[in-house]
């Protein structure tokens, strides 16, 4: 489908201005079901307008290891993305040759994914989550490798001994997506200390995630009206400091334009750890 040359503006939730130093951030790791739970957990965000970059129009396709997100075809064999066997038995295998093919990582493993669709999560079906409005990275400088010595206890000094990257699959699980697409930002346009380390809080344990600061030079990109047989792979963490992209954040935000009666986005998101040699 043809789409509008231009940035779209739109609006970016970062994390409070306010923020003490002296306290680390928290946030709980189930996002909010209702709209009163989603307002109430908006309280305190600080939020900024931006032209959202339409990714498709740029002059050179953005790259993991520049922007920190690149954009793929990955079509599927699986007929229903919300069976978790249908997942796990087809999809992460998908996953996982594209991720090696586009990385040239030699090992590739697929350990946890999520599903987003605001319609489905409003009457509470279990596993299913609204988008999340509020930019973010999934990993930190700490939590990449304590993600590596959680999953593999017995390999992990062996793994992390070389470069080792975690990258997250998103696709739509129909398209093209119309109603609260995914933003990414320019990992090159992040400056030093702008992601704030911040503690996700589940009922069985404490992760770490980015929260990302505000900075007028932030360069937001989006890929409009991504269809079903697309992907974006997201730099979420990577061991290699020699300049490439680490980390970058990314968002849900609302489209202004999108029609009320837009049907809500549906989308599945594959955390993937990739080894290399």
């Amino acid at each position: 489908m043809a789409t509008a040359p231009g940035p779209l503006e739109a609006t970016i939730n970062y994390a409070p201005a306010s923020l003490d130093a002296e306290v680390k951030p928290e946030i709980q790791a189930r996002a909010p079901r209702t709209a009163g739970e989603a307002r109430r957990a908006r309280t305190g965000i600080d939020r900024h307008g931006f032209d959202i970059v339409d990714a498709r129009s740029l002059d050179r396709p953005a790259s993991l290891d520049t922007e920190g997100v690149e954009l793929h075809r990955l079509a599927t064999a699986a007929t229903d993305l919300y069976d978790d066997a249908q997942v796990r038995g087809i999809y992460f295998p998908e996953v996982i040759r594209l991720v090696a093919e586009v990385t040239g990582a030699a090992r590739v493993e697929a350990f946890d994914y999520n599903l987003r669709n605001a319609t489905r999560a409003e009457r509470g079906d279990p596993g299913v989550q609204s988008p999340v409005k509020y930019a973010h990275n999934d990993y930190t400088v700490k939590s990449g490798p304590r993600r590596v010595r959680d999953l593999f206890p017995d390999e992990a000094e062996t793994l992390l001994a070389k470069r080792v990257a975690v990258i997250n699959v998103w696709k739509p699980i129909s398209g093209p997506v119309i109603d609260t697409p995914l933003a990414v930002c320019d990992a090159a346009s992040i400056g030093d200390g702008q992601l704030i380390a911040t503690n996700l809080a589940y009922t069985e344990r404490t992760g770490e995630i980015y929260s990302l600061g505000f900075s007028e030079g932030h360069r937001w990109l989006y890929y409009p009206q991504m269809r079903a047989d697309e992907a974006m792979l997201l730099k979420c963490y990577d061991s290699e400091t020699d300049g490439r992209a680490r980390f970058t954040a990314h968002s849900a935000f609302r489209d202004p334009g999108a029609p009320e009666d837009a049907p809500a986005r549906e989308s599945i998101e594959v955390r993937t750890l990739a080894f290399f040699d």
